[in-house]
């Protein structure tokens, strides 16, 4: 069933075609939020809000094709706001993350991610891991399509000081 169909039910409220809906975006949302929390537990936090507003907030959505652009900004908010009470958090101790079999594949991407800063990784994963384009991201996030392609820009060139060695030097 394409997405359009399914965004329509959804729209009625199904609840069948709103989970298939979000399970064929379950992927792409968590690639979205990993770049900007690098944690699996808020990542899981901030889905869970977002699939919620999703399904409260569906009818608000008035151009279906945007159903994706509509729902990563909600991501990205939720993202936002995750980073914005962890930082009123005291941490006294910190517990070692288990490692799946998945961030051990993917152990050097990771890396390589964490080493640029954060609003060079979240336009990076949304380009090239999910396909937005430019001007997409650039409504996404509340920024100008020129400061997107700037960061792009600045971004390519940390990932490539990382992978040259530069930043991995320098800490």
């Amino acid at each position: 069933m394409s997405d359009e169909i399914l965004i329509q039910k959804a729209k009625m409220k199904n609840p069948d075609a709103f989970t298939e809906l979000m399970k064929s975006q379950m992927q792409s949302m968590y690639r979205t939020a990993k770049a900007i929390l690098m944690n699996d537990e808020d990542v899981a936090d901030a889905i869970q809000n977002t699939l919620l507003i999703c399904w409260e907030k569906l009818g608000d959505l008035r151009v279906n094709r945007y159903f994706k652009t509509w729902m990563t900004k909600i991501l990205v908010n939720n993202c936002y706001g995750i980073i914005r009470s962890n930082s009123r958090v005291i941490y006294t101790d910190k517990l070692p993350e288990r490692v799946s079999e998945e961030s051990v594949s993917n152990i050097e991407w990771q890396e390589a991610l964490s080493s640029i800063d954060e609003k060079y990784r979240i336009v990076l994963i949304l380009f090239y891991s999910e396909g937005f384009r430019t001007k997409e991201i650039a409504k996404v996030l509340g920024i100008t399509d020129s400061t997107v392609r700037t960061r792009l820009s600045r971004g390519r060139e940390q990932l490539s000081k990382y992978y040259k060695g530069g930043i991995a030097d320098e800490q």
